[in-house]
């Protein structure tokens, strides 16, 4: 890759931080150069065409996936409303994609996400946006669910939080033992949901319809 494309392009990707730029520049430099390694190392020329400028992309691509870090998703739920409602409240189907933090590799489905109010209520909305950002970040299935059920529960205060998430992980399906169908199903209960069976049946019953 040219230094003048390295000039050009860098700037670009951290146009809205105000701190550190030039040590993250400094960075990325020594990011893409660990790139154009690995593909040395995987039998390729990192100057051929269709590979000259693949650092770059590598490097735009992982700073979107993580953009999670730039916030604190629990804070959108924040936005309540006044109204009465005791009964399950439930977004189920929210797509999100992640990255292991094991292989850097994708693994991606959805979540369900209910709770049963107190005295708050958010936007439906406001969900989805919390759980996308606590997916853009290195994980593993299992925190992201209990994130996003401790976000509801701290948030909301409500009388239970369940959260349901079903994924497909490349790091199983694509490499490794290569089982691809393979999915994985986790669960994080808080509240009412961790002592009422009919609850957690409830809420089974719905995603499943």
């Amino acid at each position: 890759m040219n230094t003048k494309f390295i000039a050009e392009k860098l700037p670009d990707l951290f146009a809205g931080d105000t701190v550190d730029i030039a040590n993250k520049i400094d960075k990325s430099q020594d990011f893409m150069e660990g790139v154009r390694n690995l593909i040395e190392l995987c039998g390729d020329d990192p100057n051929r065409e269709g590979l000259e400028e693949t650092p770059y992309r590598v490097l735009k691509a992982f700073l979107e996936y993580t953009e999670g870090y730039k916030e604190n998703p629990a804070i959108h739920l924040e936005k309540t409303f006044d109204v009465k409602h005791k009964e399950l409240v439930l977004v189920k189907n929210i797509e999100f994609y992640s990255m292991c933090e094991h292989h850097f590799a994708p693994f991606f489905g959805v979540a369900h996400v209910g709770y049963m109010p107190d005295f708050k209520i958010t936007g439906l909305s406001k969900i989805g946006r919390m759980v996308e950002g606590y997916a853009k970040r290195f994980q593993v299935q299992e925190r992201l669910t209990n994130e996003i059920a401790d976000a509801i529960e701290q948030v909301l205060e409500p009388q239970g939080a369940m959260v349901v998430i079903e994924a497909k992980h490349m790091c199983m399906c694509g490499r490794g033992i290569k089982k691809s169908n393979s999915s994985t199903t986790t669960t994080a209960v808080r509240g009412l949901f961790e002592d009422r069976s009919d609850a957690r049946m409830e809420f089974l019953s719905l995603i499943n319809r």
